[in-house]
This record gives structure tokens, C-alpha cells and sequence, in this order.
């Protein structure tokens, strides 16, 4: 008989790939932060070379959403499933991502397959509708349980046939 699969298996995001009080330096630090829970959580199989990906994608464009959110993400072959980690800065530790109202202090690491590119942009729509609500925006801040963060985006992602 089959093991049965751990609950979190099918998540985009769990408990342990959310951040609270988080403290970077920069927004590279923050994202590379981001990107060792994902590597531990065996959704990212080359930490260096995902990061790569994630870097040059903040090169291109600056990934600052208002309302204090930044939004760094790649497609990537070293990704093995849509994955996001959270992160939420510590007071006083907010991180420019070059959002136009200022700094981000909620950032949210979205890492999809290198393959899935339909599934990359609905991710990132999905999640900028709910994060354009500045209720969701709070709700997520004043957590401060790395449980009820991971549901939330999960549930804002609900209908994500993943």
C-alpha cells in the first residue's frame, strides 16, 4: 500500500518556506534567503543557478508591486514544482524593490518549473489581484504565524490547478 503523501505535498507554499521577521540586506539577500527554504524543501534542485535565473529576472524589470509587496520570481529547470516562499520584514527592515510608493515589506518568491510558462504568468496574475486588496496585503503582515500565512496564499490561490 502506498504512503500516503504528506499534506503539504500539494501546496504551493507551507509553513516552512515562510520567513517571518526577516532581515536582509538587500533585495538579492532577501530573495537568496527565500530561495534556501525552497532548495531545503527539495522544490528547487540547484540553489546557485536557480538564483541566477531570479537575479536576472530582477535585472530585467523591477519586481515592486504597490502596497509594499515585492514579487521576485523566475521559470527555471532546476524548479520542480510551482513553489512560492514568503517572506515578511522584520519592522524597520523594509526592502527596495522598486515599487514607485516605496519599499517592500512583504516579499513573496514565486519559483515555477522552466516548462510552465501558462502556469508562471497565472501564478503571478493571480497573486497581484489578491495583493492589489490592501486587506490581503494586512492580513498577511499582521500574521505573524508562518501557518496562517501559507494558507492564506494558498487559498488565494485556490482555483490553481497545480
Amino acid at each position: 500500500m502506498a504512503e500516503p503523501l504528506d499534506r503539504y505535498d500539494a501546496e504551493l507554499t507551507t509553513p516552512d518556506m515562510v520567513i517571518l521577521e526577516l532581515e536582509a540586506k538587500d533585495k538579492a539577500d532577501a530573495a537568496t534567503q527565500l530561495a534556501e527554504r525552497l532548495f531545503a524543501a527539495g522544490r528547487v534542485s540547484d540553489l546557485p543557478g536557480f538564483l541566477e535565473h531570479v537575479n536576472a529576472r530582477e535585472h530585467q524589470l523591477a519586481t515592486g508591486l504597490p502596497g509594499g509587496i515585492g514579487l521576485p520570481h523566475a521559470r527555471s529547470e532546476y524548479v520542480s514544482r510551482t513553489s512560492i516562499a514568503v517572506g515578511i520584514a522584520k519592522y524597520g527592515h523594509a526592502l527596495d524593490f522598486g515599487a514607485a510608493d516605496g519599499p517592500a515589506t512583504v516579499i513573496l518568491l514565486i519559483a515555477t518549473p522552466a516548462s510552465s510558462f501558462s502556469d508562471h504568468l497565472e501564478v503571478l496574475a493571480t497573486l497581484a489581484r489578491s495583493l492589489s486588496k490592501e486587506s490581503f496585503r494586512e492580513s498577511l503582515r499582521r500574521a505573524y504565524d508562518a501557518e496562517v500565512i501559507s494558507e492564506l496564499i494558498n487559498s488565494s490561490l485556490v482555483f490553481f490547478d497545480h
